[in-house]
């Protein structure tokens, strides 16, 4: 691991060294180093590039981190990931990319996650995105993410991305089966002339099921972004949408939030906000000392934080 690597591993991951517990690490489409531990196994896919992780029942308080860094320019990967995670278990999944790309053509790294989450476990995952390097070369990231959840799972997916990144196209599916839970919670920022595209289908399918989707993004520049959250309600259950966003510069922003009831007892509710920097937060702030550009980057860290 060089200087670029420790960097993107801590951005991405939280890293400043080997993580305890069970890890893959993959740089440029190779294996850099892996862990296994008693609960958590992880085995490379025979047929396509990417990884099986599976937690063994019961297991509780445990990590598993599986980063994923680029500084090779011109690279192009499609990574399969699935994740098997038997019943009764409460963990942490810790993934995200980093590209470095210093030349001039472009990086990009797609990923398939899938999670197939056994009966009352509970998972957090949480995957962060980021971009940088002198280079001409674009940074591209598209990410999917598919999630089953049996019976009382719970899912909370935690994403973000903050910098760097040139376009992205993100897909999540979450089946939520009954008692079960999902929370999506996503951060967004682009600046420069980036393109980002979200879509998701959260689907209530059991009785009891109950969905949330907590969407924060900034435009900054000449950046676009487009977001499809969609709530379907195959059961009676509870599903909740909300998009804030901050546009700034000549940025452009759509959140087009759609619900369907497939059942008279399904309860779903759609919040869509778009606005600029209220001017008086701003001048409160400058009233304590700070510019105006430090106004504004305090408020998009606590909005985005």
């Amino acid at each position: 691991m060089n200087k670029i690597d420790t960097r993107l591993l801590r951005e991405i991951a939280d890293l400043e060294g080997t993580p305890k517990g069970a890890y893959n690490i993959r740089k440029n489409g190779q294996l850099e180093s892996r862990s296994n531990t008693a609960n958590i196994e992880i085995v490379s896919k025979t047929d396509k590039s990417g990884i099986d992780i599976h937690i063994k029942a019961g297991t509780k308080n445990q990590s598993v981190h599986i980063p994923v860094i680029i500084t090779e320019t011109g690279l192009d990967e499609l990574v399969y990931n699935d994740f098997y995670i038997g019943p009764d278990c409460d963990v942490v999944i810790v993934a995200g990319c980093g590209i470095h790309n210093a030349g001039d053509k472009t990086s990009q790294h797609d990923g398939v996650h899938t999670f197939y989450v056994g009966e009352n476990s509970k998972v957090q995952y949480v995957e962060k995105h980021y971009g940088e390097g002198e280079g001409t070369g674009e940074r591209i990231m598209n990410p999917q993410t598919v999630v089953y959840l049996e019976k009382g799972a719970s899912i909370q997916l935690d994403t973000t991305q903050l910098r760097g990144v040139d376009s992205t196209k993100r897909y999540t599916k979450v089946v939520v089966k009954e008692e079960a839970e999902a929370v999506v919670n996503e951060k967004l920022l682009t600046h420069g002339k980036q393109v980002a595209e979200s879509e998701m289908d959260v689907i209530l399918a059991g009785e009891g099921a109950s969905g949330r989707v907590i969407s924060r993004s900034v435009a900054q520049d000449e950046s676009q972004q487009i977001f499809y959250p969609r709530m379907i309600g195959d059961a009676a259950g509870f599903g909740h949408v909300q998009c804030d966003s901050i546009l700034m510069g000549h940025a452009k922003i759509q959140a087009i939030p759609a619900l369907t009831a497939n059942h008279p007892d399904a309860q779903l509710i759609h919040e869509a906000a778009i606005g600029r920097i209220a001017g008086d937060q701003i001048l409160k702030l400058m009233t304590l000392g700070l510019t105006e550009e430090e106004a504004e980057e305090e408020i998009l860290n606590g909005f985005l934080g």
